[in-house]
Parts: structure tokens; C-alpha cells; sequence
């Protein structure tokens, strides 16, 4: 992480502060280079990363999450700006536990998806979580039947605070900060045993899609 510049933003900061001001939605870096000339992608990088640090004291930071960058509230400041607005409903232990696998063994299938849980997996389950929009439909997995696969999305990442899957906590740290108890036990059995909790490494091409 870049440390704190004291200098005056060069051209290409203001630029890019002003791109991600007005971007809709986020933007990778591939994206903001073109949009600013056909830039090098490293040079972007680099100019993103002096952003972030001279706005990481402020009331907005500029962030990265799953490759895409935007301007966020401080996490300190958070309770100041929330809406009145429906909540998103409150995540059953089923969902909860989709959400999860899908999350550490990204993509997977139905039928993947309950072979870890052991049981079976509900279509409105699934439903809950794409409504939330955090997990999406990724392709087919390229077997008999061809299955649906599927993988979380930028927002799921957005809502948790993760830059990427690799932020993801492991069972120790779950563990550690009290999110686990004896009735999980046979979740986390399930999970270990197949010796996947561990994120997947992420694929930069991503899953076919159909």
C-alpha cells in the first residue's frame, strides 16, 4: 500500500478522482486507462495507489474490491449516512451456509453444493441470495447435463469489505472471533474433510459462460 504522498495530485490523480466521481459503477483498471487515453495499465495502477493513501484520512476512501475501484464512506463514518430503506431479509442458517461454499469453492453447482452440505439445497435458497445480489449464475459446468454453476459477485464482496476471495477468513479466524459454535461443527467437518475451505485459487478467465 502506497504511503501517504505529501505533494499536490498530479494530473492523472485529479483525473482518475474525477473519473471514479462520475463512474456510475466502479471501475477496473483496464477500464479507467482506456477511458483516460489508452494509458498503461501500470501507470493507472500506480496513480490509484497514490488516491488511496492521500484519501485514506478522509470522510470518503478510495477502494478496491474484486479488481474494481470506487469511492466508499469511511467505515467510521457509516452509521452516519444509513437510509431508512428494506432490509434485505435476514439470512436463514441454509442460506447462510450456501452462501459460504459458494463463496470458498467458487464455482460450483447445485449438486456441489449439497454434497458439502449433505443434504439438499433448495431453488429458493439460491433465489435468496441472487435477489440479495451476491451470488449470480456463472456458466455450465461442462459435464453431463451441463449444471448451472454459480459464484458470488462484486456486491457480495462490496458488503463485506473484501478487496478479493483471498480476504476471505479461514476456520481459526471464524473461529477466533466467535462466529462458530458446536452446532456448526458438522458444517465445518463437512468443509475441512473435503480439505477446501481454504479459498480456491481465482481464476483470472473466469468460468465459461454459455
Amino acid at each position: 500500500m502506497s504511503e501517504e504522498p505529501n505533494d499536490e495530485p498530479g494530473t492523472l490523480e485529479r483525473a482518475l478522482e474525477a473519473t471514479l466521481f462520475a463512474a456510475e459503477t466502479p471501475m477496473g483498471v483496464e477500464a479507467l486507462a482506456a477511458h483516460l487515453g489508452g494509458l498503461a495499465g501500470s501507470e493507472v495502477r500506480e496513480a490509484l495507489g497514490n488516491l488511496e493513501a492521500r484519501y485514506r484520512k478522509r470522510g470518503i476512501h478510495v477502494v478496491e474490491r474484486g479488481g474494481r475501484w470506487h469511492f466508499e464512506t469511511a467505515p467510521d463514518l457509516a452509521h452516519l449516512l444509513r437510509r431508512e430503506k428494506e432490509q434485505v431479509r435476514r439470512l436463514s442458517r441454509a442460506a447462510t451456509e450456501v452462501l459460504a461454499i459458494i463463496a470458498y469453492h467458487e464455482p460450483v453447482s447445485r449438486a456441489e453444493i449439497e454434497s458439502i452440505r449433505g443434504v439438499q439445497t433448495s431453488a429458493g435458497t439460491l433465489d435468496v441470495l441472487m435477489e440479495a445480489g451476491w451470488v449470480k449464475p456463472a456458466g455450465r459446468r461442462e459435464v453431463p447435463g451441463r449444471p448451472v454453476i454459480y459464484a458470488t459477485t462484486p456486491d457480495f464482496l462490496d458488503h463485506f469489505g473484501l478487496a478479493s476471495r483471498r480476504d476471505l477468513p479461514g476456520i481459526d479466524e471464524l473461529r477466533a472471533a466467535g462466529l462458530l459454535d458446536p452446532v456448526d461443527e458438522a458444517m465445518e467437518a463437512a468443509l475441512d474433510g473435503m480439505g477446501r475451505f481454504e479459498p480456491d485459487e481465482e481464476d483470472e478467465s473466469g468460468p465459461d459462460e454459455d
